[in-house]
């Protein structure tokens, strides 16, 4: 499992964000503080703080570029 820590600061790129997500069959989890959502979960994204950073985990290391390079605008940074 790989992470990256993302910044969500606008409805465009949450918007973004969640497109990418739905398109691809992999498991993804976001986690802000102490709480964790699936990824694909538009819901559940929205129950997040967006004014911080988010954690996004991504389980198969063989997506990591891939993911990575679609959301490139969104990432801060690479762990």
């Amino acid at each position: 499992m790989r992470t990256v820590t993302i910044f969500l600061d606008s409805m465009e790129k949450v918007k973004r964000f969640v497109n990418i997500m739905a398109r691809d069959e992999g498991d993804y989890d976001l986690k802000s503080d102490a709480f964790m959502v699936d990824a694909k979960s538009v819901m559940g994204i929205f129950s997040l703080d967006f004014s911080k950073p988010l954690l996004l985990s991504i389980h198969d290391d063989s997506k990591y570029d891939l993911i990575r390079d679609n959301l490139r605008d969104v990432i801060v940074e690479q762990l």
